[in-house]
């Protein structure tokens, strides 16, 4: 039981102190990943004119979605404290190397590939963090809400800072953003410091694992989790996401160069923040679309997340390029959401880090994918075609869930329990 209803009630969001400075600390900290991603991938793009190097630069800062897996047992052990806090400081000293390169004139592609990671990696657990983290400050009946506030939040920050962030390096550069983007991390940090995280239950099996490995005991966390998801429906919906994000990563790669040809850096930013956009008002909506058939949101939502997409490729005119493209994202803030929230309700609370984590690896790990073959792709068939092909991953989607009846009619996330997604728990190895 989260502090927040230990009392048998269930207070506004806003009246939780920790969830205020948790959701402020994301969407600083949000800001400071979005602004050194729309300056790493547009110096990338700008010093080679390559789409090749620039999808390997968003590959690296992708690698967080395939390294997911490593980090949820992780989480489940660790003191959640510290390595928020760590984390913020680690990039904030880090993302100070590149003005400093550019001062001295050693800023080069070489110098971004070097330093991304290490930005990148510092990122790797706050995903399973946050879906850990959640349930410990706010009560079982406002999870939902609380999803959508955070994912509203981030992604609006997405929104708004990749739209500046391509507007501000038209005007001043991509090295000066990294001395603004340093500070929100330190923002982050003390925010971070000032939440009170609860402890859950002592684990059960703490005498029985004393004279276990800790590779031993780090594998078996992660064959709890694995044993959690085999035969429900989240193999195959992993599936699905795990397309969709493979022509994410394309697009990615390959939006400096198409936001280029259209007009130069302001129109990549408008396009990230299109995309951000998009989401936002997705994650908006998803909390009055619980009690929708959650199959029937994917297959029509995702189908006309495909035609928008298409359509936005081979728009007439720039604006309505950038608004198609916004609203092709729409559907994905919504799905966005209820999966969120389908985790924290279906799984059991003590492997909800690690299930979530191989989740993310398992879907994200096409991100990082996506974008080393789109660039590549680009190269070989031109950026817009490369465009057009990439709204497949969403059309994707709506295709096999139409053919699929078992996730075609899957209830509502405000129904879900374990057995309609066909989740069963059994007593793990340790008799927890």
């Amino acid at each position: 039981m989260t502090t927040a209803d230990a009392d048998g009630t269930a207070p506004s969001l806003w009246r939780n102190r920790d969830f205020r400075r948790f959701f402020a600390g994301e969407f600083v900290t949000n800001a400071g990943d979005s602004l050194y991603t729309v300056a790493v991938l547009w110096l990338v793009f700008d010093l080679s004119g390559s789409t090749v190097l620039t999808g390997i630069a968003n590959s690296l800062l992708l690698l967080p979605w395939l390294l997911q897996i490593l980090a949820g047992p992780v989480v489940d052990r660790l003191p959640l404290k510290p390595v928020l806090v760590g984390a913020q400081v680690l990039q904030g000293v880090v993302v100070l190397a590149l003005p400093l390169a550019a001062a001295t004139g050693w800023m080069s592609v070489g110098v971004l590939l070097a330093v991304v990671p290490i930005l990148t990696l510092a990122t790797l657990l706050m995903a399973p963090m946050q879906t850990t983290l959640v349930p410990r400050i706010v009560s079982d009946s406002r999870l939902s809400r609380a999803n959508s506030a955070l994912a509203t939040v981030t992604l609006g920050l997405d929104m708004v800072f990749d739209a500046l962030g391509g507007a501000f390096i038209a005007v001043f550069g991509a090295t000066t953003l990294f001395l603004f983007d340093s500070a929100t991390f330190a923002v982050a940090g003390l925010l971070f410091a000032g939440i009170a995280v609860p402890k859950v239950g002592e684990r059960g099996d703490k005498a029985e694992r004393t004279d276990e490995s800790i590779l031993d005991s780090y594998v078996g966390d992660l064959r709890d989790g694995a044993d959690v998801l085999r035969g429900s429906v989240f193999v195959e919906l992993v599936l699905t996401t795990a397309v969709a994000n493979l022509a994410t990563g394309v697009t990615l790669a390959i939006l400096p160069a198409f936001g280029d040809a259209l007009g130069g850096p302001a129109v990549y930013g408008l396009l990230l923040g299109a995309l951000g956009i998009g989401r936002l008002v997705g994650s908006l909506l998803a909390p009055y679309l619980e009690r929708v058939s959650y199959g029937r949101l994917l297959m029509v939502g995702h189908s006309v997340a495909a035609c928008c997409w298409l359509a936005a490729v081979y728009a007439p005119k720039t604006t309505l390029t950038v608004v198609l493209f916004g609203l092709a994202w729409v559907p994905a803030g919504i799905s966005g959401v209820l999966t969120a929230t389908l985790n924290q309700t279906v799984f059991p609370a003590d492997r909800l880090a690690r299930v979530s984590s191989i989740k993310g690896t398992a879907s994200g790990a096409t991100l990082p994918l996506g974008s080393l073959v789109g660039g590549v792709v680009a190269e070989v068939l031109g950026t817009t075609t490369t465009m057009g092909l990439a709204a497949f991953g969403f059309g994707f989607t709506g295709l096999y869930v139409l053919l699929r009846p078992r996730l075609r009619n899957l209830p509502a996330v405000a129904d879900a329990d374990p057995a309609a997604f066909d989740v069963t728990v059994a007593s793990d190895r340790h008799g927890e």
